[in-house]
């Protein structure tokens, strides 16, 4: 213990064995040891009381849309790092589209890191992308250090990424099986949503019944039988519709090498209260109605569904049209996710730990950084949000922190105040506070 330089001291620490009254050492970045709450504090190092806030594990979020470069007018390093870290996040993996180029090249991957470099206030790391022409690419990106592999099975909106059909889909899956990769994918059958009434116009009823769940169980059963057949791994991203979970639960129970996460925005807002001409509400799959949300709940209870992630995926305020089928989809979330998940939690009998094992401890385990990240825990880094669990704030946009602020949770009275945020053992936010950049650009390898 001569080594400690930091010594953070909570009445809650949220532990993997539980929550409880701890002293937690930090030399290095690292965390050394988790201690009785009253261990002395060693010669020269330095102590941060926090009370009874609760000291948790930093947030890992594993589905974010940064866009940049190429669409930074959108998003960027710099800010949607900035609305992490406010949000109690410390790691995010980016997807590959949106930004220009899209990540789908090992030179496209070695762009987006130049990029991030000196912008990010978090650690970041990236997924690759699988595209209908690039198999060729995807061992060399997984060389390269991509967490794994994102891949539509229906238009993607933005033309530079486009869809697998059945076909390339079967060839994508193959290659990244050979190497026991990971293939994420956003999992609606075109088809079916071709097919579906396609009326256009500002109301919400309109839009959700051109994105029918069954056009989501069609495609996760499409997944379940190549990755069957394939031994494979495969992610099902941004789960909205509850007739897939039997499914699901079943291929789980087979041994399908299946994960599933589902967002804040379909655990926490219903289509009833959406009101129309509202597109900030617009994501891709649909925010369903409450009977539906429920059974999410009742899924992450019992484990079919794996994590919560955010989907951050936003624009400028002008592509938010009145129109829900020319309307960006896409919701903004990073700074809110914490709050937002644990407000409905809290209702509903669950606990911090169960957030932080959401959003923290199995979305590290998705990418392989558990060894790392996800876990307040000797030899972890020394990320940490500290959570007012009881304290209220009411969303008010012109104070987020990513780059437009437009967010479907405008005006909505949140649980949970992030009091600051550390990472490796250093404090990069406090009060709205924010230091220079501190981030690291993280690959799959250890």
């Amino acid at each position: 213990m001569s080594d400690t330089e930091l010594m953070l001291r909570s009445t809650r620490v949220i532990t993997p064995e539980g929550t409880r009254a701890a002293s937690v050492a930090v030399a290095a970045g690292t965390i050394t040891a988790v201690l009785p709450y009253d261990a002395p504090v060693p010669e020269g190092a330095r102590l941060e009381d926090l009370g009874d806030d609760v000291l948790l594990p930093g947030l890992v979020d594993t589905h974010v849309h940064v866009n940049d470069p190429g669409r930074t007018e959108w998003e960027g390093f710099w800010t949607a790092t900035r609305a992490a870290a406010a949000g109690g996040i410390t790691t995010l993996v980016d997807m590959p589209l949106n930004s220009l180029p899209p990540t789908t090249t090992v030179a496209h991957l070695r762009t987006k890191q130049q990029v991030a470099a000196d912008k990010a206030h978090i650690d970041v790391g990236f997924w690759g992308g699988a595209l209908p022409d690039n198999v060729k690419d995807l061992r060399p990106l997984h060389e390269a250090g991509v967490f794994g592999f994102k891949a539509f099975l229906s238009p993607s909106g933005v033309d530079e990424f486009p869809h697998l059909e059945r076909d390339p889909l079967a060839r994508s899956m193959a290659e990244i099986a050979a190497f026991d990769g990971l293939l994420i994918v956003h999992a609606e059958d075109p088809h079916l949503l071709s097919s579906a009434p396609q009326q256009g116009g500002p109301r919400y009823a309109d839009f959700l019944a051109s994105r029918p769940r069954d056009a989501e169980d069609t495609a996760i059963a499409q997944l379940i039988t190549e990755a069957k057949a394939l031994h494979a791994r495969v992610h099902v991203l941004h789960l909205s519709s509850s007739d897939a979970l039997p499914l699901i639960a079943e291929a789980k129970a087979e041994g399908v090498r299946l994960t599933v996460e589902t967002c804040p925005h379909y655990l926490t807002l219903t289509a009833e209260e959406v009101p129309d001409g509202a597109s900030e509400f617009k994501c891709c799959p649909p925010i369903r109605e409450s009977a539906n949300q429920d059974l999410l709940w009742q899924a992450l209870a019992d484990g079919t569904i794996d994590c919560v992630v955010t989907d951050h995926s936003p624009s400028t305020a002008d592509l938010k049209t009145d129109d829900f089928a020319t309307a960006w989809g896409g919701i903004s979330g990073l700074q809110l996710s914490l709050a937002a998940v644990w407000t409905e939690a809290r209702k509903r009998g669950h606990g911090l730990e169960d957030v932080v094992r959401w959003m923290s401890t199995r979305t590290a385990e998705l990418v392989g950084l558990d060894t790392r990240k996800g876990a307040i825990a000797a030899g972890h880094d020394a990320d940490f949000a500290v959570l007012a669990p009881d304290e209220t704030f009411t969303v008010d946009p012109a104070g987020l922190q990513h780059r437009n602020h437009v967010t479907a949770y405008a005006g909505r009275t949140l649980h949970g105040v992030v009091k600051s945020t550390w990472l490796r053992g250093q404090r990069i936010v406090a009060d709205g506070e924010f230091t220079e950049p501190k981030g690291r650009l993280l690959t799959r390898h250890p």
